[in-house]
């Protein structure tokens, strides 16, 4: 296996330029081998990573807020060489700080423990490189803005992040215990970039069942509120951000998790719904949740990009909270009532809602943002219940399709 996995290729070399392209590569090791002594060599004549990390938390009080620290962990030491040397060309994200900025290997008193998550990782193409960070602007905005950058498939990952970003731009900070990320990908399908985030959203609820039954724990029926929350009993516990740039044939995904596993607010946790179920319980750890998310969103990442979302729709349909749902449709920019009940029935093949009316006509709806789209917010079961929705006009669909960046 390659120190980085391949990113997907522009397009196929013919067969005269294989020859050429295997010298290219052996050229292209040596070269790498050199730049990676040379920082090696470099970074032993500089203070230690340790030391560098002190002289930022005994620094003042305004030169600390204004640094921005990251720490390179890989599968091997080799991996985290690597991904060290990568990440020093690294620039913060728009929510990154714009002062001092510091790539370490090893970060005393880390509040994530990087050995036991790579000690549970079984993926091989995700995950395996991390880039940790105790308090930044944003993950996501970061590996967007360094996605050539860095290995596809490496994760970011804060203790706290005071720019979190969601759908419709929301901005927050989030609050201690939650499990924070961003990892990347590729994918040359326009077809599925919009079902890519139902995959996330699967991959997630299927990766907690996982875990609990694996640590002998009650099992936490998280369910998938379309397009893209998670919902345990009735509340709110995380959701994910997918945006996508298109680049010689290629779409770079960036995706972006929030999920509520030791913080009670804003909503509730996944630790307190184990506690409430039995009071003995063990705690889940937010390392362990994100290994078990790898784990599972490889496997169901590589049956996605062979077989399409047909093959994964049974056990998506199992994971959600709207099939048979009664849905109250408005107009797409009053957000007013037009009187059509439609009941769900599942997802178009683009990624939209797929309805029956009253009328037994077929309807396709999509959540305008935020203001009209508000379901579930004071939802205790998932009976039927008069919920609204956005139908939009058949020129708005059109163009939702075609776009080459896609917003969860």
């Amino acid at each position: 296996m390659p120190p980085f996995p391949v990113r997907l290729p522009q397009a196929q070399p013919s067969s005269t330029t294989r020859a050429a392209a295997a010298a290219a590569a052996a050229v292209g090791a040596v070269i790498a081998a050199v730049a990676l002594r040379r920082y090696l060599s470099t970074s032993r004549r500089r203070p230690s990573a340790s030391v560098a990390m002190s002289a930022l938390r005994s620094s003042s009080s305004s030169s600390a807020s204004a640094a921005t620290t990251l720490v390179a962990y890989g599968k091997s030491p080799q991996d985290q060489e690597l991904l060290a040397s990568a990440a020093g060309s690294v620039a913060p994200g728009e929510g990154g700080s714009a002062g001092e900025f510091a790539v370490a290997l090893s970060y005393a008193g880390a509040g994530f423990d990087a050995g036991a998550y790579m000690g549970a990782l079984r993926a091989r193409r995700f995950g395996r490189w991390m880039l940790w960070s105790p308090r930044i602007g944003s993950t996501q905005d970061l590996i967007a803005q360094n996605f050539a950058k860095l290995p596809v498939g490496v994760v970011c990952v804060a203790d706290v992040q005071f720019k979190g970003r969601g759908r419709s731009k929301n901005v927050w900070e989030s609050p201690p215990g939650c499990l924070m990320f961003s990892f990347t990908s590729q994918m040359q399908d326009v077809r599925k970039l919009p079902l890519m985030q139902y995959v996330v959203c699967l991959s997630m609820t299927e990766a907690i069942k996982e875990l609990c039954r694996a640590k002998g724990l009650p099992e936490l029926d998280v369910r998938i509120k379309w397009p893209n929350d998670l919902y345990l009993k009735g509340l709110k516990v995380g959701g994910i951000l997918c945006t996508s740039s298109y680049e010689a044939k290629v779409y770079n995904i960036c995706t972006g998790i929030g999920l509520n596993v030791d913080n009670e607010k804003p909503s509730t946790c996944l630790n307190a719904a184990l506690q409430e179920a039995n009071a003995i319980s063990p705690r889940l750890k937010r390392e362990d949740v994100l290994a078990y998310f790898f784990n599972k969103f490889e496997n169901l990442f590589e049956i996605f990009s062979n077989q399409g979302f047909q093959a994964l729709e049974e056990q998506y349909y199992n994971s959600w909270l709207h099939s048979g749902q009664t849905v109250v449709v408005q107009d797409a920019h009053e957000c007013q009532s037009v009187g059509s009940v439609v009941t769900i029935q599942g997802l178009t093949p683009t990624g939209y809602l797929y309805a029956i009316g009253e009328d037994d006509k077929s309807y396709e709806l999509h959540p305008d943002g935020n203001s009209c789209f508000q379901i579930l917010s004071n939802i205790k079961n998932c009976s039927n219940l008069p919920l609204q929705f956005v139908m939009a006009p058949r020129t708005q669909i059109r163009k939702r399709q075609t776009k080459t960046e896609l917003r969860a």
